[in-house]
């Protein structure tokens, strides 16, 4: 079995003890309100991770800045044409070197606006270039992830990294680097021309955006904290809405839509709170920084006209900083919007780097040994488990399966059925003791090797969005449609799929009404399919009525001939037939045997038994 597969069982595979209802517990990451732990560290392996980037971003961020010395060079020139316009009044304008310094101010200006608009072009394609590799590299990881990560985390929070956390770190990277590098330059820059220009204006106007600077420090500050709430506000407020969405059914049947509706309620206030705050104060550094300008220009007027009057500088002086003083304010907005997003854009990057260095699956590379041409033998050898280590559920569990052997599962909720097969099939590893397929233990093979030797039939049906060829075939290749008629006859889906418009070529949607039968039989189609010795069944009928489980029942027979089958099943009149029957209580076997074998004993099993008929009777 494959990653993609592994992936496709384990999505579907959610009766797991430690998991309610769809498979999630909690909701993962960071808890709402929660700071977050290292900014810094969050921004320097985001840029660790984009390391294959750094040529073009080097690229990107000189063009930004040779852009923006080309636009910090104008405003020296616009004062020259004022001087020489201010003196022609009384005189002669010399229009010849008017018209050099506008030749020159439109090609600096014309340069300054390609350059800018490549290094945008650049981020741009760097930004989605990375936040590809993101989602490639998590969806990967999720197919690394054991199954006990998914036991302790929603799968909406999950989707919430894959998209919006990984959006955010796209837009910052988009709308943030080369701004902030171009406003750093502006800054500097034109903070370098003022005091060329004139040094007695360069206080004065550096004195009078000062107090810019001390409110947005603050404000930055101020802000840290919401903007990574608001992230993990979304995150929890999608895996709410994707528990709800899927379990639509049961919050009706239990008419739970109050309940429902007010912890989203609680979580949409929650959000929002920490959406507004950011946003407010964020919002506050705009009009700040342009009271901050307009206060520059104010006091450039009258410290310039001062000196104008004294004769210590002249018109053009005024002129220049004039639009000086507002490429020296200007950054200041931009340094605090590039922050704000700066901060989203950490407080995503630490939640999709938490998700990227979780503790992965053992990698198998060195093991060589495979399972071939299996019989379907099965042994388990005293095995030991606990979901957490020191919870053990299984205690000491040993049994032995012959080849072609049908061996049923049985016991009250809780006992320990699902768990044993989610042992056999390696989506958990055993404390202790072992398995063995053949004689050979499954830790001295790869997963994926261990996988290829079972076909399974769940009770939560999965079907994907795709044509029904596709979804019967799934993941095997080399599948002819006669293999796939062949398998639906054998099933008892061949007639149905035919009365539909499109038969095999029909595309399996919400709009296409089937029956859980309908759908269960597509299941063990697919598991002829894979054709593998060993077979799992878990409650595969349990959720259909009488008459389609018999139909059900008999595509099952079919299926489990000359194969291993482990039955796990709540209705014990389903595997009269099975060669072993384990009965399981508190992850122990306390009976095992033969129908009737267990019947004589009179025990566990038969009260089992006696009490499903009893509840009919009544």
């Amino acid at each position: 079995m494959s990653d993609s597969k592994e992936k496709a069982v384990s999505a579907t595979y959610k009766n797991n003890p430690k998991m309610g209802m769809g498979g999630r517990v909690g909701h993962g990451g960071f808890a709402p309100g929660e700071k977050a732990k290292d900014f810094k560290g969050s921004v320097s392996k985001l840029f660790a991770y984009g390391k294959s980037f750094v040529i073009f971003g080097a690229i990107a961020i000189i063009l930004a800045i040779t852009g923006t010395i080309l636009n910090i060079i104008g405003p020296q020139k616009i004062g020259d044409i004022t001087d020489y316009i201010v003196n022609g009044i009384t005189g002669t304008i010399n229009l010849p070197e008017i018209k050099k310094l506008a030749i020159f101010l439109i090609v600096i200006y014309g340069l300054g606006f390609i350059f800018n608009y490549i290094q945008s072009y650049i981020m741009a394609t760097i930004a989605q270039r990375l936040s590809y590799k993101l989602r490639r590299d998590i969806d990967h990881k999720i197919n690394r992830l054991p199954l006990k990560y998914f036991d302790n985390n929603s799968y909406g929070d999950v989707l919430s990294r894959v998209t919006n956390d990984v959006d955010t770190i796209a837009q910052t990277l988009n709308q943030s680097l080369g701004t902030l590098v171009s406003a750093i330059t502006m800054f500097f820059g034109s903070l370098i021309m003022m005091f060329i220009t004139n040094y007695i204006m360069a206080f004065a106007a550096v004195a009078s955006t000062l107090i810019g600077f001390l409110l947005m420090i603050i404000i930055i500050k101020k802000s840290q904290k919401y903007f990574l709430n608001q992230q993990n506000g979304l995150g929890a407020i999608n895996g709410h809405i994707e528990e709800v969405y899927s379990g639509h059914t049961i919050v009706k049947a239990y008419n739970g839509e109050k309940a429902a509706l007010k912890s989203f309620n609680r979580m949409n206030d929650d959000l929002f709170i920490n959406a507004w705050r950011s946003q407010f104060l964020s919002g506050l550094m705009m009009p700040i920084m342009q009271f901050i300008g307009n206060f520059g220009y104010v006091v450039v007027s009258i410290v310039g006209a001062l000196l104008a009057i004294n004769g210590k500088i002249q018109f053009g002086v005024i002129a220049s900083f004039m639009l000086y003083i507002r490429l020296f304010t200007q950054p200041m907005s931009q340094f605090a919007q590039a922050a704000n997003r700066i901060q989203s854009g950490a407080a995503a990057s630490e939640r999709v780097f938490s998700f990227l260095d979780e503790p992965e699956l053992n990698a198998e590379f060195d093991k060589t040994k495979t399972l071939q041409y299996v019989k379907g033998d099965v042994e388990f050898n005293h095995v030991k488990f606990g979901y957490d280590s020191d919870k053990i559920i299984i205690p000491d569990f040993s049994m032995k399966a012959k080849a072609g052997q049908k061996i049923a599962i049985v016991g009250p909720t809780g006992a320990g059925k699902t768990t044993l097969v989610n042992l056999l099939m390696r989506f958990y590893e055993v404390e202790d003791g072992q398995i063995k397929i053949d004689g050979t233990s499954t830790l001295d093979v790869p997963r994926e090797n261990v996988h290829d030797q079972f076909c399974m039939v769940l009770q939560d049906t999965w079907l994907f969005e795709g044509t029904i060829k596709e979804n019967i075939a799934y993941n095997r290749k080399g599948v002819t449609d006669e293999m796939v008629k062949e398998a639906c006859k054998v099933a008892g889906i061949d007639f149905f799929i035919r009365t539909l418009p499109n038969g095999y070529e029909t595309i399996l949607t919400d709009k296409l009404n089937l029956s859980a039968g309908q759908k269960q039989l597509m299941t063990i189609a697919r598991a002829m399919i894979v054709d593998a010795p060993l077979l799992i069944l878990d409650e595969a009928t349990s959720s259909v009525d009488t008459r389609t489980e018999i139909i059900i029942q008999k595509a099952m027979d079919r299926l489990m001939h000359g194969r291993t089958s482990f039955v796990i099943a709540h209705r014990l009149s389903t595997i009269k037939n099975a060669d072993l029957i384990l009965v399981l209580k508190d992850g122990n076997v306390v009976e095992s045997g033969t129908h009737v074998e267990l019947l004589s004993k009179n025990g566990f099993y038969a009260d089992l038994y006696n009490s499903q008929f009893d509840a009919m009777s009544e």
